[in-house]
């Protein structure tokens, strides 16, 4: 029995030296297959009103409310939702990493979860004016002729009559 394992050790390590020493004629080991995925991390978008469209910096996104995972970033990042008539919104976003013990595996969680925002309507549009154009004067009806002296002082002036002592 003792030859067995003996002979399958040899076996595995003649593999292993072999396949890390470069031969083209075996297929390479790669260390890369024991390394874990990065990790992702589920974040919740939601907004009010609800059916924006919500894009995170890291690139994905979706229409609220919704759910998206990304890969957990070293840095914050950030969540903009977009509505038509409704003003365009940004969310920062941290990381926080947790790297776990003995007990416990590391985590890695956003705050906030959820991202939440609050959409403000957008300001109507200013209506456009037209120019303005004066009001053509009314022609005036006919009066008799008289005398500019003897004639009668506009009603609505606010200027003295300058012929009132000479009469």
């Amino acid at each position: 029995m003792h030859r067995v394992i003996a002979i399958a050790l040899a076996g595995a390590s003649l593999l292993a030296a072999t396949s890390l020493g470069g031969c083209s004629s075996t297929p390479s080991m790669s260390w890369d297959m024991f390394k874990s995925a990065p990790p992702t991390v589920q974040v919740r978008l939601e907004s009010n009103p609800p059916g924006a469209d919500a894009t995170t910096s890291l690139g994905s996104g979706c229409k609220t409310p919704c759910s998206v995972s990304v890969p957990a970033p070293d840095a914050p990042f950030t969540v903009a939702f977009a509505l038509p008539k409704y003003q365009p919104a940004s969310v920062p976003v941290n990381v926080i990493r947790n790297p776990g013990d003995f007990t416990t595996p590391a985590s890695v969680t956003t705050d906030p979860n959820p991202v939440f925002a609050e959409l403000q309507p957008a300001a109507p549009p200013k209506p456009v004016r037209k120019p303005h154009r004066p009001k053509k004067p009314k022609p005036a009806a006919a009066a008799p002729a008289t005398a500019p002296a003897e004639a009668a002082p506009a009603a609505g002036s606010p200027f003295p009559d300058p012929n009132a002592g000479k009469r």
